[in-house]
């Protein structure tokens, strides 16, 4: 069986426009007009719209418990498709420090995720070596702007995640225990 790959670029002639400006770095300093417009986009739309989605560039939205008080913390990302899964990578805008979410998800198993209306439970699993870099190469193939995000980072490796659904991750995982090891948060 082979592995599956990250999903073709979106071909929409805004999707285009959409990785053109997400690779600007004009576009980094007006993250927190942004992120403003996303945030409230969402919420009246009842996460039907959103900025990215607009761009024509799957986005989701990720909701985990905060490491340190328990409660749920739910951020909206751009994701990039993978088999029946999704990769999304802590560039925070590009920003010397991982972002505050790459840390709850980096404390879980599990997170709720939300793709449209669609919600789910998916397993949680941060890369790691060389299968970090394959993904990276996809991940900037699909959204050129990590590759900017990535210089303006000062250095910082961002942290990159493999969400698939949980029902997924168990029949893997009992069809072949051994190979199952868990990550240290």
């Amino acid at each position: 069986m082979t592995a599956p790959v990250i999903g073709p670029r979106p071909r929409s002639p805004l999707a285009a426009l959409g990785r053109w400006v997400g690779s600007r770095e004009l576009t980094m300093r007006l993250r927190p007009l942004i992120l403003f417009l996303e945030s409230h986009l969402r919420a009246w739309t009842n996460n039907r719209v959103s900025l990215v989605g607009i761009a024509g560039l799957p986005s989701l939205q990720i909701t985990v418990p905060g490491r340190k008080t328990g409660l749920p913390r739910t951020t909206a990302l751009l994701c990039v498709p993978f088999g029946r899964g999704y990769v999304v990578a802590g560039s925070n805008w590009g920003l010397p420090k991982h972002p505050l979410w790459s840390a709850n998800l980096r404390a879980v198993d599990t997170a709720r995720v939300k793709v449209g209306a669609a919600e789910s439970e998916m397993r949680v699993r941060m890369v790691e070596g060389d299968e970090r870099a394959a993904l990276w190469q996809g991940l900037v193939h699909y959204w050129p702007g990590y590759a900017m995000e990535q210089r303006l980072a000062c250095g910082r490796e961002f942290r990159v995640f493999l969400l698939e659904p949980a029902a997924d991750a168990a029949a893997q995982s009992h069809a072949a225990p051994e190979s199952h090891t868990r990550r240290s948060a």
